[in-house]
């Protein structure tokens, strides 16, 4: 009777464990199915929204999709939030997307054409009254048209600091610059010393820059490597000042032959003591350049709030909703 029981108690227990994890709902990775990159993370009204590239052909890569979700787990898409056929100062390739709330609206920087002389493209935004649109062109012109201190102006972050100044980081062909927007995002503000826009490059800087602040600390990353090849990775610095100086400290998220090769270009989120990275990744066996897929991956601190190295894994993170 005695060995029954322990049976019956097992079955119970073991069985409470089983619904425990069934209720432990994780996002998977890729998040949602389709070719999309650069993924920008924010969250906005108990919402999480994921604003990517859509990863295709220079000459087909003229729109923009948005995701969102309340857990995590269940995406929903918004299709099509701006093309350009409404940023008409766009020809080809619209991608790496930007979006930051200010007054009630939403404002989404892109950046186009993949310019290489100044004036044939380069970085400008959109603008919505709500997270998913559509957008329209305001200043209908590029906000920023130049190449300035050799950097191409792609790759737009913009981070709001905590006494309210807007600055925007951006650059590819390994270097960066940071400058401040203005009030309403029309021009820029020069530094104390004159300048408009410094160059903020760190070692081993190609692209993808993105800063966040923790415990005071500014925490300034960025991807390097090739965007279409195996060894596209993400690396970070910590500095005193949002600009810098910016020293190299380590590879945080790179391949893992297991999982996934050239993984970049990615975001950070912050909610109930959890640290997200959302990046994109070719899946194992990708031939295409353009085969990019959205993941999103736990992000940890050790007790010197130093960034671990981030474990790539197809099963994602747990639901965690907003509300």
């Amino acid at each position: 009777m005695r060995q029954i029981s322990i049976f019956l108690v097992s079955l119970v227990l073991l069985g409470g464990i089983t619904a425990c994890k069934s209720q432990n709902k994780m996002s998977g990775n890729p998040l949602f199915p389709g070719w999309y990159s650069d993924p920008e993370a924010v969250i906005w009204d108990d919402e999480y929204w994921v604003f990517p590239t859509a990863s295709r052909p220079f000459e087909e890569q003229v729109y923009m999709d948005a995701f969102s979700s309340k857990d995590l787990v269940h995406w929903t898409k918004h299709e099509r939030i701006v093309d350009t056929t409404e940023v008409k100062w766009i020809w080809q390739a619209m991608w790496s997307p930007a979006v930051i709330e200010k007054d009630g609206y939403y404002y989404l920087f892109i950046c186009g054409n993949d310019m290489y002389a100044d004036g044939d493209g380069g970085i400008g935004y959109v603008r919505a009254d709500k997270p998913e649109g559509p957008y329209k062109d305001i200043l209908g012109r590029p906000l920023l048209d130049k190449i300035i201190n050799g950097a191409q102006p792609i790759d737009q972050y913009i981070f709001e600091d905590s006494d309210g100044t807007y600055y925007m980081y951006y650059g590819g062909w390994e270097h960066c610059n940071v400058c401040k927007l203005n009030d309403d995002f029309t021009g820029f503000v020069p530094f104390e010393d004159g300048e408009t826009f410094k160059e903020v490059t760190p070692q081993g800087y190609v692209e993808g820059p993105f800063m966040f602040k923790k415990d005071g600390k500014y925490y300034f990353m960025w991807s390097e490597g090739t965007w279409t090849r195996d060894d596209y990775r993400v690396a970070y610095a910590i500095a005193d000042s949002p600009l810098g100086p910016f020293g190299r400290i380590a590879t945080i998220l790179e391949q893992d032959l297991e999982v996934g090769t050239g993984a970049g270009h990615h975001s950070v989120l912050h909610h109930n003591d959890k640290w997200y990275i959302f990046y994109h990744r070719h899946p194992l066996g990708a031939t295409d350049g353009n085969n990019r897929v959205t993941c999103v991956d736990e992000m940890c601190f050790d007790e010197n709030g130093y960034i671990l190295p981030v474990k790539m894994t197809f099963e994602g993170v747990s639901a965690d909703r907003l509300r």
